[in-house]
């Protein structure tokens, strides 16, 4: 394994945690999931997104970095490769969508403060899908405070996570994930499983499944 931090990004529904688990499995890694059940302000933003969205931010990027900075603090002699279901920067990229002008410039501040304590992915692999796909998955896995999010904001989430993937020249694997179905289709974790053997440089480095 060339990397030693993977990371797997995505919109809501992607299916990250997913890949995340099968890549761990594959490779007898460590796995950092995010705890998001564990936010008690997630059901209460669905119903009231402007009352809500600070506190839900704030809530994320804490536990986030508490997890993180555990990470770094513990050291596991036989489990030198760590894959985790999201990039720190993802409490950035929510923040922008979710958060009026005064309130994002105030969490961009203590964003910056703590991304400067954390280390950063080797490469990360961002899952790419459609917003009908994203809905389906959402169906599917039956959360009930997810299941009336619009199309219009999972488009503006997808819009931002491609924006700052192609501005800020992060090592990324691009996964076109339409058709993805890690779990039953074998072919689909083997492309991913190929593509992380390959050297490549920053930037995007696109990759279909079959």
């Amino acid at each position: 394994m060339k990397h030693h931090f993977i990371t797997i990004e995505g919109n809501i529904g992607a299916g990250k945690t997913t890949l995340a688990h099968l890549l761990a499995r594959h490779y007898n890694t460590r796995l950092v999931l995010e705890q998001f059940a564990d936010n008690p302000f997630l059901p209460k933003f669905y119903e009231n997104p402007p009352q809500f969205a600070f506190p839900l931010e704030l809530f994320f990027m804490a536990e986030r970095y508490k997890q993180l900075k555990d990470l770094i603090q513990q050291k596991d002699l036989f489990q030198s490769v760590t894959i985790s279901d999201y990039l720190f920067t993802k409490c950035l990229l929510f923040a922008k969508v979710n958060l009026p002008d005064d309130e994002f410039r105030l969490y961009q501040r203590l964003f910056e403060i703590i991304l400067q304590q954390l280390i950063q992915p080797d490469i990360l692999i961002y899952l790419h899908a459609p917003v009908a796909k994203l809905q389906m998955n959402i169906k599917k896995r039956n959360r009930s405070y997810e299941q009336n999010i619009p199309d219009e904001y999972l488009f503006r989430l997808q819009e931002t996570y491609t924006h700052y993937i192609k501005h800020h020249n992060v090592k990324t694997i691009f996964v076109d994930a339409s058709n993805a179905d890690f779990l039953g289709n074998e072919r689909h974790l083997k492309v991913v499983t190929d593509a992380l053997e390959k050297d490549y440089g920053d930037g995007q480095n696109f990759v279909t499944l079959p």
